[in-house]
């Protein structure tokens, strides 16, 4: 009974927040609140609430480990992330620290590990909007994911030095875990891609990871990110990511569910969670004045600073061992805030179109580590995404004797394309002022073969804009999603599963002609 009642708010208030343009999550906040308000009058009681916050903590788990599969860790090991995350994290909590004290009546050392929690970021948030739009590979979602990973480690260090705990003389063991990976690599050869697979993520993210790390005096969050780490060169480590997808998901709506379940605030509550949530602005220009410090274009520090603007669970965490009494306001502020950041991460793309102009004067006038390429050669034919089904167009072109260009926004695919000898270029397609400033006179067809639909029509869309009359293909998943691609310009969008058919009965038709 009590499980589908959960159910049914997450999913008639989810459908709500869709129906008005609003993610599903900010439904499942809102969710939360109303089983708060209303859970004695369907029978929810504190036992279920834990039971909620099992769900919850699993859910997290198993984003973390989907997170690091994706994860390469040298990565981390940049000025912009390390840099900045820690940068941010000392000026924030500095530049918090005045309004907590002027609105609230606490001490000094109070306010200051307040503002330490509302320095933080959320990972469960930042990471579910980077992957529903497919950029956790993308530089922008490269830097984002990696300094909430720096901030992540900090809010442990708080958390670890403010409650007095000292991890396990065994945690020095954790330095050893990348001997591990081979003995990981072959058990994920050896699960299949059945059952198996799930079982052996579930094992790494929960068990192995998670509870170990506890057992060790670490978090458990930081021990499933480190084993989706150490599985994130293997070759089936997106097959494993997709496998646990949609467990993932389930268990996250309960973490929604149980932020909100938390408690209703009262009027002091309310206000102080006001404040900080207008306070987010600042959050989100800190974080994108420090990134062009650190050399970055205006347009990645800009995505990269809506992605970190918003509070973090991690805040409740570090609340919940030192400011116990502050957790249903903190609370409040984390959900207001997810549900300000979350309509501004699925227009951030087109909200900075708006803006560019105004913020690129801001950049600095250098080499960019994410700079874009200002022209295409001799190339005859250019190629949207390195995926499986950019590689194979790639290699067929190649092999016809045509002069072929492709671009990519994952540094990992261009560096593996680079290595087997294809002409790679990193850019992202969904950048308007790539396309203005691209010199591409010899190209004469573009073929759209990226993962994310929506890249798709924008890059389509750009193309044209620009006054490209060439041939653009495309290839789409769903009918409906062909349709738009051809509206945005497209000459031909083929359906994937149809194409894939229409290949094998011709080589049966030709292997069967052959036997004649």
């Amino acid at each position: 009974m009590i499980e589908a009642t959960w159910i049914a708010f997450a999913f008639v208030l989810g459908l709500a927040a869709r129906l008005i343009g609003l993610p599903p999550l900010v439904g499942y906040l809102g969710a939360g609140f109303a089983l708060a308000a209303f859970g004695s009058h369907v029978g929810l009681g504190p036992r279920d609430s834990h039971v909620l916050e099992h769900i919850a903590h699993l859910g997290v788990l198993l984003l973390l480990f989907t997170v690091g599969l994706k994860l390469k860790p040298s990565n981390l090991v940049r000025r912009e992330v390390i840099g900045g995350g820690l940068l941010h994290f000392v000026i924030s909590s500095v530049l918090f620290l005045p309004a907590i004290l002027l609105i609230t009546d606490v001490t000094v050392q109070q306010a200051l590990m307040l503002s330490i929690a509302l320095s933080f970021s959320s990972t469960v948030l930042a990471a579910k909007a980077l992957e529903s739009k497919r950029e956790l590979r993308a530089f922008h979602g490269r830097v984002a994911i990696g300094v909430l990973i720096i901030q992540d480690l900090v809010a442990l260090l708080v958390m670890s030095l403010a409650a007095g705990k000292v991890p396990s003389v065994w945690a020095l063991g954790v330095f050893a875990l990348p001997l591990l990976r081979p003995v990981l690599f072959r058990l994920l050869d050896a699960s299949g891609h059945e059952e198996l697979m799930v079982l052996l993520g579930l094992l790494l993210a929960l068990v192995v990871g998670g509870y170990g790390f506890e057992m060790l005096g670490l978090s458990s969050e930081l021990g499933a990110l480190a084993f989706g780490a150490m599985l994130a060169k293997h070759p089936r480590a997106g097959e494993l990511s997709n496998a646990l997808w949609s467990i993932k998901e389930v268990f996250l709506i309960g973490f929604f569910l149980q932020i909100g379940i938390g408690g209703l605030p009262d009027a002091d509550a309310l206000l102080f969670a006001g404040v900080m949530v207008l306070l987010l602005p600042l959050k989100g220009a800190l974080f994108f004045f420090l990134f062009l410090l650190f050399r970055l274009r205006a347009r990645s520090a800009f995505l990269t600073g809506v992605s970190l603007t918003n509070y973090s669970e991690f805040g409740l965490i570090v609340a919940s061992v030192v400011l116990p009494e502050w957790i249903i306001p903190l609370a409040i502020t984390v959900s207001l805030s997810f549900v300000v950041s979350a309509p501004f991460n699925r227009i951030s793309h087109g909200l900075y179109d708006r803006l560019a102009r105004r913020l690129i004067p801001f950049e600095r006038d250098i080499r960019h580590p994410d700079e874009q390429p200002v022209s295409l050669g001799d190339a005859q034919i250019l190629i949207m995404g390195m995926g499986r089904t950019g590689r194979a167009a790639y290699d067929h072109l190649t092999e016809k004797g045509y002069r072929v260009v492709s671009i990519d926004s994952d540094p990992v695919a261009i560096e593996a394309s680079h290595l087997a000898g294809r002409n790679v270029l990193f850019a992202d397609g969904e950048d308007q002022l790539f396309w203005e400033g691209l010199h591409m006179p010899g190209v004469q067809a573009v073929i759209m073969s990226m993962n994310d639909e929506e890249a798709k029509i924008i890059a389509t869309q750009r193309l044209r804009a620009k006054g490209f009359a060439g041939l653009v293909v495309s290839h789409a998943m769903y009918a409906d999603i062909a349709r738009r691609i051809q509206e945005a310009g497209a000459d031909h969008t083929y359906l994937t599963m149809s194409e894939a058919g229409t290949g094998l009965a011709e080589h049966v038709a030709r292997d069967l002609l052959a036997r004649h």
